[in-house]
Order: C-alpha cells, then structure tokens, then sequence
C-alpha cells in the first residue's frame, strides 16, 4: 500500500510555526526531533487524524527564505476539510485565522479561503456528503 506521509512547508521559524498551526488550527504536533544545530524534524497534522502531515521545514538561506509563503505563486496550497463548518469556522476565527472571504457554498460543499501566518493560501471545505 502507497500512502502520503508529509508535505514540506517552508516557515521561519519552528516554534512559531509550531504555535500558529497547533493554537489557532487545532493541529497536533506530531514530532520534534532536533537533528543538528538549528535542524529539526517537526510535523504537525489535524488533531485526531491518522493522514499525512505537514513537514514543518525552517527556511536555511535567501533562496528558501523568499519562498515563505508563497510556494504555490498565490494559489491556495492546501485543503482542509471539517465535518462541521459552522463550529470550526467559528473556533477558527476566535483563534485569529486569517480568512480572506465569508464562507460560500459551492456544488461541493462550503469552502472559505484563509491564509496561514506566512500567507499561505488554504481551501477550509466542508464536502457535501453524497
């Protein structure tokens, strides 16, 4: 069996990359793992969820650095979904998550784009079931 495991995310910094994904998203931190001076091995995910992590990756150099919130060009990056829109919006929002719209209902489902502490773009979905 095939499975994703992690997706890079270039941040700047671990501790407050890890803060901003764990006290205003409500993800776990999965692992923290110093590896070298300066290095680390730290992944997070939605609490309670067995899928794929994000790699928290700090950014080493101008070249990394400038890619910090925008590894996609302006396309939103990522897709999180939620069984219940209204009750994480809401928690989301009191946490300071950064949404650029109200929330929209598609053919799929209820969707608001918001952008993470670096203005990385995310798809917040709640998918219609079938």
């Amino acid at each position: 069996m095939v499975h994703l495991g992690e997706v890079v995310l270039v941040v700047r910094d671990y501790d407050e990359a890890i803060a901003y994904y764990v006290d205003r998203l409500g993800f776990e931190l999965v692992e923290d793992t110093e590896l070298a001076p300066g290095k680390r091995w730290v992944k997070v995910r939605p609490a309670g969820t067995p899928g794929a992590a994000l790699l928290l990756a700090k950014a080493v150099g101008e070249h990394q650095e400038s890619r910090i919130g925008d590894q996609t060009g302006g396309r939103v990056a990522f897709f999180l979904y939620t069984d219940d829109f209204a009750r994480d919006h809401r928690r989301m929002l009191d946490a300071g998550v950064a949404f650029e719209e109200e929330p929209r209902h598609e053919p799929f489902g209820t969707v608001a784009v918001f952008a993470d502490l670096y203005g990385n773009r995310w798809d917040f979905i709640e998918r219609k079931t079938a």
